[in-house]
């Protein structure tokens, strides 16, 4: 949660703002389009605990620790999984291939080989076809 937190403080004081937010949540989402501004304002006030207009690392955290609790948050994390995992799949195959991790994580600014994907695919990989299914993904953030 801190490495994702810190991806979206841009400026790195420790607060993401509806900017912050929508510069980068954009660009993870759909490439090079930015979000709207009033969308991402409309998600940090939803988040923002103490209504200072900002999230804080403690503001994720309880979002996803609440969204856990019932089965309409499962059913919630489950969509959300899957949005992370199809913006993982960015060739579009259905799986997660060390070529679109590379892609990924080079977008997230964590540039890796695809040696170095394989490797970090193999781990979570559990029927060592080289790739990582939905339900593979699913167990690894768990």
């Amino acid at each position: 949660m801190e490495h994702v937190f810190q991806y979206f403080d841009e400026n790195g004081d420790g607060k993401i703002s509806a900017l912050e937010l929508r510069n980068r949540l954009g660009v993870v989402l759909v490439g090079d389009e930015l979000l709207p501004l009033e969308e991402a304002e409309e998600a940090v006030e939803c988040l923002d605990l103490d209504g200072d207009g900002f999230l804080v690392l403690d503001d994720l955290v309880n979002f996803m620790e609440s969204s856990t609790h019932d089965d309409h948050g499962e059913q919630e994390k489950l969509q959300d999984l899957r949005r992370a995992f199809e913006i993982y799949d960015m060739e579009r195959v259905g799986f997660i291939t060390p070529k679109s991790l590379s892609m990924m994580l080079t977008r997230l600014g964590e540039s890796k080989s695809i040696d170095e994907c394989k490797v970090m695919i193999k781990h979570f990989d559990l029927n060592g076809d080289g790739v990582l299914s939905f339900d593979e993904f699913r167990i690894m953030m768990q």
